[in-house]
């Protein structure tokens, strides 16, 4: 009974209770704050691979239609039937993705764009945070 008064009687926290509490947080804090620090960069990945997407098929539409790829990405937003409403850029640095298209005319392309995760699974094995899309031909 007497134990029982004074575990009743004691009031707030001891000094190895908030020690447990304050490791138990920080660990915590370590596993997340990394994965809540790399989800913008990983969007922006995810917005790259879908541009490069809807490039490839506005590509292998035009090529359909012409027998050849474009020399140019603009001239799929151009004309009065365009293969995209505009071309895509990076969601980071707004400038347009390397498009280099080989032969005369033009048979095979390749589109490249640099991802900020150096993790990702689609990064071009050998390179650095490449991703590139070929043509189908």
């Amino acid at each position: 009974m007497k134990i029982l008064n004074r575990f009743k009687s004691q009031k707030g926290f001891t000094l190895l209770e908030m020690l447990i509490v304050i490791v138990i947080v920080f660990v915590l804090a370590i596993i997340i704050v990394p994965n809540l620090l790399s989800g913008p960069a990983r969007a922006r990945d995810s917005q790259r691979k879908a541009d490069m997407r809807t490039i490839k098929t506005a590509l292998e539409t035009y090529y359909n239609d012409n027998n050849y790829y474009p020399t140019s990405l603009n001239v799929l937003a151009e004309g009065t039937t365009p293969y995209i409403k505009a071309i895509p850029t990076d969601p980071k640095t707004k400038q347009a993705y390397i498009y280099t298209t080989t032969g005369n005319p033009p048979s095979n392309y390749l589109i490249k764009v640099t991802l900020e995760n150096s993790g990702d699974k689609d990064v071009k094995s050998g390179t650095t945070n490449i991703y590139e899309i070929n043509s189908s031909n």
